[in-house]
C-alpha cells in the first residue's frame, strides 16, 4: 500500500483516496430546500400509489359482494324451481290438473294396445330423446 518514502507527511493523497472510497449518495449533497422538496414529492407519490391500491381493493370488494348477492339470489331461485318441479310431479297435482282440463281416468278394459312390428327401442345413452 504505502511505501516508506511516500509517508513523508503529505496528507492530501490520503484524503483524496478516502474521498474516492466513500460513496456519497446524491441526496447527501443536496441542500435542505431541495431535500425537503424531494421528500414531499416522494411522500406525495407514495400517497397516490396507496390511494390507487386502496381504490382497487374497494372495487374488488364491491364486485365480490355483488357476486355473492347474485349467487344467493340464484340459489334461492333454484330452490324455488326445485320445489315447483317436485310439486308438479306429484301424482295428486297431476290428477287435479287433469281433472281441471276435463280428463277422466281411462277404463282398463277399454284401453287398446297397438303393437308396432320392427320398432327398435330408443338407446339409453341419449337422454335428450326420451321423455
Amino acid at each position: 500500500m504505502f511505501r516508506p518514502r511516500d509517508r513523508s507527511g503529505s496528507p492530501q493523497p490520503i484524503l483524496a483516496a478516502k474521498q474516492r472510497r466513500q460513496l456519497h449518495p446524491f441526496f447527501f449533497r443536496m441542500g435542505p430546500v431541495a431535500l425537503s422538496l424531494s421528500s414531499v414529492l416522494l411522500m406525495g407519490l407514495m400517497a397516490i400509489l396507496y390511494l390507487t391500491q386502496l381504490g382497487q381493493a374497494v372495487a374488488a370488494n364491491q364486485r365480490l359482494q355483488d357476486t355473492r348477492t347474485q349467487q344467493a339470489d340464484l340459489q334461492r331461485q333454484n330452490q324455488d324451481l326445485v320445489y315447483t318441479i317436485a310439486q308438479e310431479q306429484s301424482p295428486a297435482y297431476i290428477a287435479a290438473k287433469a281433472k281441471s282440463l276435463g280428463l277422466v281416468p281411462a277404463d282398463p278394459k277399454a284401453v287398446q294396445v297397438v303393437v308396432v312390428r320392427h320398432l327398435r327401442p330408443i338407446p339409453k345413452h341419449n337422454q335428450d330423446i326420451e321423455p
